[in-house]
């Protein structure tokens, strides 16, 4: 069993990356400088190289983006919940956590989770139903960001929201109509920031597990954001205040 990851970026962090295994890479006979790079990296590291024609490549994406280079590499595998909760115990700063509630569409799993990544996050979870698994469309819309974050799927995420809270987490729940402002909120504990589906937002048993509901205050007419923009300015909040306590 093994995946394939597509793009100049996406590829290199996957070289670069700990959690799975590169096995081969392939790349088109005539490419640019940053591509010739990727398989000098490749070669390093004792990884399989072939060169194959654009019409190949073309092929073997399948219409995915993939800039003129390919890496096979071991399946995506998911960290228990348990194991999630024991790095974040082990670490000597505040946990964070974020948690995902429906998320359907690849693009924004993608983009969510390097968000999460670049904000320090110790893992991202998500339910098994109803959401997104990580595929392709993902892996590239992370640009590598799955090589360095754990993803954690649970049968059910209010569950485990409540186990979070017995362990000493805050949850707060991202929501258009919540009562306390983002920037108001007291972030610098240990927290498990929680973003709904992109459609109806928070499911009522997963809302009931919130805390506190926070609300991102905005002018122009605009009344809502993109799930992935809202929780990317929440999850640098949370940075922001962390800073400030250091």
């Amino acid at each position: 069993m093994s995946e394939w990851v597509f793009g100049i970026n996406p590829v290199g962090e996957a070289l670069s990356g700990r959690r799975r295994r590169p096995l081969e890479l392939v790349a088109a006979r005539e490419g640019n400088a940053r591509l010739q790079e990727l398989v000098a990296a490749a070669e390093k590291a004792g990884v399989a190289v072939r060169r194959c024609s654009r019409a190949e490549m073309d092929r073997l994406a399948g219409g995915v983006r993939h800039q003129g280079v390919a890496l096979r590499i071991e399946p995506f595998a998911y960290v228990d919940f348990t194991d999630l909760l024991g790095l974040c115990q082990a670490d000597v700063r505040p946990g964070f956590i974020l948690a995902l509630d429906g998320i359907t569409d690849p693009h924004n799993l993608g983009a969510l989770v390097r968000s999460a990544a670049a904000a320090g996050c110790r893992g991202v979870i998500l339910p098994k139903d109803n959401s997104c698994p990580v595929t392709a469309v993902v892996d590239r819309a992370a640009a590598g960001a799955l090589e360095h974050i754990p993803l954690c799927r649970v049968v059910n995420l209010a569950r485990s929201l409540d186990d979070l809270k017995q362990a000493g987490f805050w949850v707060y729940g991202l929501a258009g109509e919540g009562d306390q402002d983002l920037f108001g909120a007291d972030l610098s504990g240990p927290l498990v920031l929680v973003a709904g589906s992109e459609g109806s937002g928070l499911r009522p048993n997963v809302r009931r597990r919130c805390d506190f509901l926070l609300s991102i205050p905005m002018s122009g007419g605009v009344g809502s954001l993109n799930v992935s923009v809202a929780t990317g300015i929440a999850l640098f909040e949370v940075v922001r205040q962390r800073r400030l306590c250091a």
